[in-house]
C-alpha cells in the first residue's frame, strides 16, 4: 500500500509538471500570437535608410595685384555653385576698402574682366584659382580725365584733318590760345595726380552706364571747347590783356584752392578723424571752410567761370553753366549728410556758394 501511495504521489507530481508545461506553452503561444498580430498591424518593417556621405569640394581663390603680382588675400571655402559676385563679396569682407562694384578680376593679367555671373567652377583647373585684381574705381576717373587732356592737345597742334592747313599757318595765334592750353592741361593733370595720390574712393564704383555718360560729357565738351579756342579764326577777348591776366590769375587761385581742400579732406579720411567737420588751417585757401561746407566744389566752379572769362567763348560758358548746376546738386546732397553728422558746425554754412546756395 505504501508503494502505491508513493507511486500515486510521484504520478501526481508528474501530472502537475506536465500540466504546468502545457500552461507555459499555451502562454508562450498566446504571447507569440499577440506579437505577430502587433507586427502585422504595424505594417512591414523597413530597414533604416542608408546615410549618403556626399563629399563637397571647396575652392580657394588667390587674389593678386595686377601690377605687382603681390598677393592681396586668399578667399577660402568657396562652394562650386558660387559665382564671381560671391567671391567679390567675400573679398570685400577681407578687404573693406574695396567694394564689390569697383573690383575687377581677371584670369590673366592682360585678359578681359570676368562677369559677376560667371560660375566659379568653370574657372577652376584645380582646387586653387588665381585671379588678378584691378581697382575699377580709380580706373574710371583716370579714363574720364585722360580723355580731355589728350583731346585738347590734338586740337591745339591743329591737325590738318581738323583745320585748313593754309589758314592755320597764315593766321597768328593770340597768346591767350597758349595760355588756355596751359590752364586746361593743368586742370586735368591736377585731377589725374589727385586721383592717383590724394583721393580715397569709398562710395563704390560708378556703373559702366554712368561711366560712358561721364566720358561722353567731358570728352564731347572738350572737343567743342578746343575746336573753338584753337581755331585759326579765333578772336581774343574784348578787353584784351587785362581781362586775360585777371581771369588767368583767378583760375590759378581756384586750382590751388581746390587742391589744398582735397588734400585737407584726404588727410582727415586717412587719419580716421571723422568725428568732427574739417576746420580751416593756417593755409588761407582752407579758410573757405568757414563759409561753405563744400569748398572744393566752389573752387571747381570758380575755375571754369574764370576760364570762360579768359577765353570768352560760348562752348566754355555753356560748360561752366552746366558745371554750376551739377556741382550745386552734389553740394546740396553732401551738405545734407554733413547736417546729420555735424549739425552744430554746419548749420550756419552754405553748401557751395555763400548766401546764394
Amino acid at each position: 500500500m505504501l508503494r502505491r501511495r508513493k507511486t500515486s504521489a510521484s504520478e501526481l507530481k508528474r501530472d502537475l509538471s506536465a500540466h504546468g508545461g502545457a500552461l507555459s506553452m499555451s502562454q508562450n503561444t498566446r504571447s507569440f500570437f499577440n506579437f505577430s498580430q502587433l507586427v502585422l498591424s504595424a505594417g512591414h518593417l523597413k530597414p533604416p535608410p542608408a546615410l549618403k556621405h556626399s563629399k563637397i569640394t571647396y575652392f580657394e581663390v588667390e587674389i593678386l595685384d595686377v601690377h605687382s603680382k603681390k598677393q592681396i588675400c586668399i578667399v577660402d571655402k568657396i562652394p562650386p555653385s558660387s559665382t564671381l559676385l560671391d567671391v567679390k563679396h567675400k573679398f570685400h569682407k577681407a578687404c573693406p576698402q574695396w567694394y564689390p562694384s569697383r573690383v575687377g578680376l581677371q584670369l590673366e593679367r592682360n585678359g578681359p574682366y570676368l562677369k559677376d555671373s560667371v560660375n566659379i567652377q568653370s574657372l577652376a583647373a584645380s582646387s586653387i584659382i588665381t585671379l588678378y585684381f584691378t581697382d575699377l574705381g580709380q580706373q574710371f576717373f583716370l579714363t574720364e580725365y585722360t580723355g580731355p587732356l589728350l583731346i585738347y592737345l590734338l586740337f591745339y597742334i591743329r591737325l590738318s584733318t581738323i583745320y585748313d592747313q593754309v589758314e592755320s599757318t597764315k593766321n597768328f595765334r593770340h597768346p591767350v590760345v597758349h595760355l588756355a592750353c596751359f590752364c586746361h592741361c593743368l586742370h586735368y593733370i591736377r585731377h589725374l595726380l589727385e586721383t592717383l595720390f590724394v583721393h580715397k574712393f569709398s562710395g563704390g564704383h560708378t556703373p559702366l552706364k554712368n561711366m560712358i555718360k561721364g566720358c561722353a560729357f567731358y570728352w564731347g565738351f572738350t572737343s567743342w571747347i578746343a575746336y573753338y579756342i584753337n581755331h585759326p579764326r579765333y578772336t581774343p577777348p574784348s578787353f584784351g590783356h587785362r581781362q586775360v591776366s585777371l581771369a588767368a590769375l583767378a583760375f590759378l587761385m581756384c586750382e590751388a584752392g581746390n587742391h589744398f581742400i582735397n588734400v585737407a579732406l584726404a588727410h582727415q579720411n586717412h587719419s580716421g578723424n571723422k568725428a568732427c567737420f574739417p576746420s580751416p588751417t593756417y593755409n588761407p585757401f582752407t579758410w573757405l571752410f568757414l563759409l561753405v561746407s563744400c569748398p572744393n566744389y566752389t573752387y571747381e566752379v570758380g575755375s571754369w567761370i574764370s576760364f570762360t572769362v579768359m577765353t570768352q567763348t560760348l562752348p566754355v560758358g555753356i560748360f561752366a553753366f552746366l558745371m554750376v548746376i551739377q556741382m550745386s546738386l552734389w553740394a546740396q546732397k553732401k551738405h545734407k549728410l554733413y547736417l546729420k553728422k555735424f549739425y552744430p558746425e554746419v548749420r550756419r554754412k552754405a553748401a557751395m556758394i555763400p548766401i546764394v546756395f
